[in-house]
């Protein structure tokens, strides 16, 4: 049942350095830098995206994800989901308007998995980038690199699936669209979405809590994931794998790494999901072909290489 929770809205990020960081999201991926705030923070987003900032990067001793956040359709739900996040037993924090810049009041809670996300009602709209909202044209000249045009999901691994999994339909109402399972039926990732998206939030099952595995960034065709692969190597950027196709979601894909350690994603295309389609359904004993179709065989760098 939906919640009136509408999408991924931002992903705070730790780099180590902020120049080098900027280089691989703005330069390369191509998100559009927006802002910077006095704590040193730097706000971006995709050239598609209506709202100020989709991706919050922050330099720090250690690399990896501090929070995603969510957009929900109003003040009425943002309160109401307050109350639901505390009955449920997450430890919740109000943060203040303006803390984000740009953003209003933010409810922030932890989860089974060790994840923190949070939840807002309100952000600053400036627009998709360079494009009129009246006769707009079909994209800006001035784009970057890889030209992403959002932020899409981000992959995270933690021990307790089942608990966030209950968390994240019962509280915000995702649906559940894709999973594997081992041979005890035991499910060991989950593929969740809010929308008709193929998934907006994914879990691994990992003896770890707390672990990011990768930021998604959507492109419009084939042709974009294979122009990112020539934008890697002419930059010497850290490859993981791709260009390839998930079995899982049937997305289009390529795997890199920023400079700090954390795992980027560019992909297209993907399969869609209504609220009444049955999540469909992979073994653990087919797992090399539901994430590397191609290939059929896991990249342990692939499992392995969490911040």
């Amino acid at each position: 049942m939906k919640k009136g929770v509408m999408r991924p809205g931002h992903i705070q990020l730790r780099v180590l350095d902020m120049d080098e960081a900027l280089a691989h999201y703005r330069d390369l991926i191509g998100l559009i830098e927006v802002d910077r705030d006095d704590q040193g923070r730097v706000y971006l987003k995709g050239w598609t995206e209506v709202d100020k900032f989709s991706v919050v990067l922050r330099e720090a001793d250690q690399p990896g994800m501090d929070f995603v956040g969510f957009k929900v359709l109003n003040n009425q739900t943002l309160e109401q989901l307050q109350g639901e996040l505390v009955d449920f037993g997450c430890k919740v924090e109000d943060i203040a308007a303006g803390e984000l810049k740009g953003c209003g009041r933010r409810v922030r809670f932890d989860s089974p998995t060790g994840h923190m996300f949070e939840v807002y009602a309100e952000k600053e709209q400036t627009g998709k980038w360079g494009i009129a909202p009246q006769n707009p044209e079909a994209f800006p000249l001035d784009l970057k690199g890889m030209k992403a045009t959002r932020f899409d999901h981000c992959l995270l691994y933690g021990g307790d699936l089942d608990g966030t999994l209950k968390l994240f339909s019962e509280v915000l109402g995702f649906d559940l669209a894709e999973q594997v399972v081992d041979e005890n039926g035991v499910r060991v990732a989950q593929f969740l979405t809010i929308s008709t998206k193929a998934h907006d939030i994914a879990f691994i099952k990992h003896p770890e809590d707390g672990k990011f595995h990768h930021a998604s960034f959507l492109l419009e065709t084939w042709e974009d994931v294979l122009r990112a692969a020539d934008l890697i190597s002419i930059t010497d950027t850290s490859l993981d794998i791709g260009p390839t196709r998930h079995g899982l979601t049937h997305g289009k894909t390529i795997y890199f790494f920023d400079p700090s350690g954390n795992r980027s994603e560019v992909f297209c295309g993907g399969d869609y999901h209504y609220p009444d389609h049955e999540p469909v359904t992979w073994t653990a004993d087919q797992l090399g072909k539901a994430i590397f179709y191609h290939d059929r065989q896991l990249n342990e760098r692939f499992l392995t290489a969490l911040t």
